[in-house]
């Protein structure tokens, strides 16, 4: 029982550790690396608090060096799906309950757990299991997962101060209840911050989760478990499956309890699931929230006024960091002509000093993509364009997967708008570049607006002001992340809320109280102090 109005420690974001040579974090970071790489885990699922092990194991290996096996994760049938549903409505029935300071606390020990004995261990799955730098471990893993722990909390009550006004005689509030079921939570293989925070946010609000990893994230989501386990979160509140992601999604929608999508992934997917849910939806006890961040093809735009350096070392930045998957990244830019030859110059002499490989080598800046269907995917495309005499390739092209995963960071010039890399999503380190003439700037903005389905991320530049204020408007529904003069990535908890539109998903925006209110379902209670006893009202007379 609450005995005070609680105020709780102020969020502030995770510093960022710099991994400079002989620091202490990163000689503990690259002996943990070294550990764990030499090591072998078993990853078993999580219902109820138990640790299940079928035996039906599929193996976890580094895609920088995919014959090496760091361990295995075990794989569900439909019994076990069905009891982790069962057992978290179990679990709600307690955790529904439990007073919103219990539930902060939990998720605050987390936070403080893994900004100190978890951080090297995390990032060193991290760097494993997903093939991320140092850098990029550190501020994906480590801080932003910290971030989202510590910002949701704020967020949390202030959503919970956001009361109506009360007549004389009467008080009026509202409470924020959990929703009535429990939470699918289905999270990517890139961000392991996305794959803590789907289920952990709809958690903190009072909900209870089934979370279906993405199994080319097991290993860095099995220190998540552990992280949550040791901050004290009680057994059957979040429990995770992993196996063939059809049958745990038949299974999960098909129940009268369900009763909410927490997505990260591709548009095919999630549109499907959403059509699945329409198809079910007089089988719920109530109208399902769907909440779901998928694709994108994200761009640079660039006006005349610009910087030109400034330009490419966004380009370069923006499209090859933790190889070009992220949902942000740039794979698209509209150059001017006058520009042209000088970004040109600065993009190919960056591009070809980056250094790829193993992220245990800390002067890789590229690293491998996170399977072979996503190699030969992107190297179709980088194939297709050696031999079009509609584009020219003019730096990278080259790719290898014998030993890991690698596409080297490659960069087209396209004649057409519309050609194919201008307008698929391909998930690698590809750039193309769309030059178009000066005077053509107005119908360049329509060309990125209307070149794609997606609208999640966009940066342009330009030093003019009156350019800024118009391509601004022109792009407004383009990006729900819109940068100007900067790279299309990097959105920080708590400073630049995350999501889009269109195909690129429902825009309720991770990293803010939008994303936390989705989980809750409100209700409306007024006190009346002195009870009427006479029907009439004054205008009878």
């Amino acid at each position: 029982m609450s005995r005070g109005f609680f105020n709780v420690p102020k969020a502030v974001n995770e510093p960022v550790k710099e991994y400079a040579p002989g620091s202490p974090e990163r000689e503990q970071l690259l002996a943990t690396y070294k550990e764990m790489f030499n090591s072998n885990i078993d990853v078993p699922m999580h219902i109820n608090g138990e640790e299940v092990r079928t035996g039906n194991t599929k193996n976890i290996t580094p895609p920088h060096d995919h014959q090496h096996v760091v361990g295995q994760y075990h794989t569900a049938d439909k019994t076990h799906v069905d009891s982790a549903i069962s057992t978290a409505l179990a679990a709600r029935q307690a955790w529904s309950r439990v007073s919103w300071t219990e539930r902060a606390t939990i998720f605050l020990k987390a936070a403080e757990l893994l900004a100190g004995p978890y951080r090297a261990r995390m990032n060193a799955a991290t760097m494993i299991g997903q093939s991320k730098n140092v850098h990029q471990a550190e501020i994906d893993a480590a801080c932003e997962t910290i971030d989202f722990l510590r910002f949701n909390v704020q967020y949390m009550i202030d959503i919970f101060k956001d009361q109506p006004a009360s007549s004389p005689g009467i008080w009026n509030r509202v409470e924020y209840r959990p929703l009535e079921g429990f939470v699918y939570a289905i999270s990517p293989f890139n961000f392991t911050a996305i794959a803590a925070n789907l289920p952990a946010s709809a958690a903190m609000m009072g909900n209870v989760v089934v979370w279906k990893p993405s199994d080319h994230q097991a290993y860095s989501a099995q220190v998540i478990v552990d992280l949550f386990k040791e901050a004290g979160l009680p057994d059957g509140v979040i429990n995770v499956v992993y196996g063939d992601p059809v049958m745990i999604s038949d299974t999960v929608l098909a129940s009268r309890d369900f009763s909410g999508l927490h997505f990260t992934g591709s548009t095919h997917v999630f549109k499907n699931l959403w059509q699945q849910i329409g198809n079910n939806i007089h089988n719920y006890k109530t109208y399902p929230r769907i909440v779901g961040e998928t694709g994108g093809k994200d761009f640079i735009w660039v006006h005349n006024s610009s910087n030109p350096i400034q330009v490419a070392t966004a380009i370069v930045r923006g499209t090859f960091e933790y190889q070009g998957q992220k949902c942000s990244a740039a794979s698209r830019s509209y150059i001017p002509a006058s520009l042209w030859e000088e970004v040109k110059k600065h993009v190919i002499a960056q591009t070809k000093d980056i250094k790829m490989g193993s992220p245990e080598d800390t002067n890789n800046f590229v690293n491998a993509v996170i399977h072979e269907a996503s190699f030969d995917k992107i190297a179709s495309f980088i194939d297709a364009a050696k031999t079009d005499a509609d584009v020219e390739i003019i730096v990278g092209g080259n790719h290898d997967k014998s030993i890991g995963y690698f596409i080297e960071p490659t960069v087209i010039v396209a004649k057409s708008p519309t050609y194919a890399t201008m307008t698929t999503e391909l998930f690698g380190p590809v750039m193309t570049v769309f030059v178009y003439e000066d005077a053509a700037w107005e119908a360049s903005l329509k060309l990125v607006d209307e070149s794609t389905e997606y609208g999640l991320t966009g940066a342009i530049f330009s030093n003019d002001r009156y350019i800024v204020e118009k391509a601004s408007e022109a792009l407004e529904n383009a990006a729900g992340n819109f940068y100007i003069n900067d790279k299309p990535t990097g959105a920080v908890v708590g400073q630049q809320p995350f999501g889009g539109a269109r195909a690129s998903g429902t825009n309720d925006k991770a990293g803010s109280a939008q994303n936390l209110l989705r989980w809750t379902s409100a209700r409306l209670i007024k006190e009346t102090f002195v009870t009427p006893t006479n029907y009439k009202y004054p205008f009878l007379g």
